[in-house]
């Protein structure tokens, strides 16, 4: 056999090692900054266009009971020092891009120099004349139209045990065998068709079922809660916890917009299972806008 046709020896293949990647440390700088800005849009988100708002008290029952969460919008209105959500700066006069609230509109407000929001009704405006005779309101030398309705049944709960002042003795229990707050409900209509519920424990001499008349000023509202006898609104002075009378506009928050959802006081912060149980049923969506009817002669 020639060297010609000897057998070529197969060729050894060639293996390449490639070095792992090293493995690169977090960019601790870069989650900082993407954080930064997180927090900053949803601030700024807050600022000047939407945020949520909880009820913590009873002063706008029927409509709002203690425990819901609801939208409140920012922009309605235009823009005021009290528009960022920490109220830091000092009072500023006037709103930039600023629209008065109709009467009817449920609005947050934060008092002359406090930092704490209120959540009222606007029942008055500039140049308004208001006054309350033994429990009726009074808009413009006529009183508000209002109707008797059936009483709110409000489940009882953490948030309302309904066991304490006028509350107190409107306690029932429902067909369903568990206990409500029936409390007498009033539906007042403004003149210009806007409608919606208060409560109404009857006439209480020497409270704010009498007061006025005042007449509202300039780049000011009237604002009252549905909750009539426990409501610390415009009829109280300061002294006693309300709003000592009109508030100036640019004191306005924003207008509430619908329910989100609410909770009955029963959670605990370290049960994630009392988040869910704990929710009330049928109070999302729950919109807060006044409905409309034709208005009264």
């Amino acid at each position: 056999m020639s060297d010609i046709d000897a057998p070529v020896p197969p060729a050894t293949p060639t293996v390449t090692t490639t070095a792992p990647p090293k493995k690169q440390g977090t960019d601790w700088w870069a989650e900082i900054r993407g954080l930064f800005w997180l927090v900053l849009g949803v601030l700024a988100f807050w600022c000047f266009v939407a945020k949520p708002f909880y009820i913590p008290s009873e002063s706008m029952m029927p409509t709002l009971i203690k425990g819901d969460r609801l939208v409140v919008t920012k922009y309605p209105y235009g823009w005021s020092y009290v528009s960022p959500s920490f109220h830091v700066l000092p009072f500023i006069h006037g709103r930039l891009l600023g629209h008065m609230p109709q009467r009817g509109d449920v609005v947050i407000l934060t008092p002359p120099g406090e930092s704490s929001d209120y959540i009222k009704r606007v029942i008055g405006l500039p140049g308004d004349t208001i006054e309350v005779r033994e429990g009726v309101v009074w808009l413009n030398g006529k009183p508000i139209p209002r109707v008797a309705r059936p009483p709110a049944m409000i489940p009882i709960d953490a948030n309302v045990p309904c066991d304490r002042g006028l509350e107190a003795a409107h306690r029932i229990t429902g067909p369903n065998g568990k206990p409500y707050c029936a409390l007498p409900v009033f539906r007042e209509t403004l003149p210009s068709g806007r409608t919606y519920d208060t409560i109404d424990m009857g006439y209480l001499p020497g409270t704010a079922d009498d007061y006025g008349p005042v007449t509202v000023g300039p780049g000011q509202v009237f604002v009252m809660g549905d909750n009539r006898d426990e409501s610390a609104d415009s009829r109280y002075p300061a002294e006693e916890g309300g709003l000592g009378g009109p508030v100036p506009w640019e004191n306005l928050g924003g207008r509430a917009e619908f329910i989100t959802f609410s909770y009955d006081g029963s959670t605990e912060i370290w049960n994630p299972i009392s988040w869910f149980t704990a929710l009330r049923g049928g109070r999302a969506g729950i919109n807060l806008h006044p409905a409309h009817v034709t208005p009264p002669n």
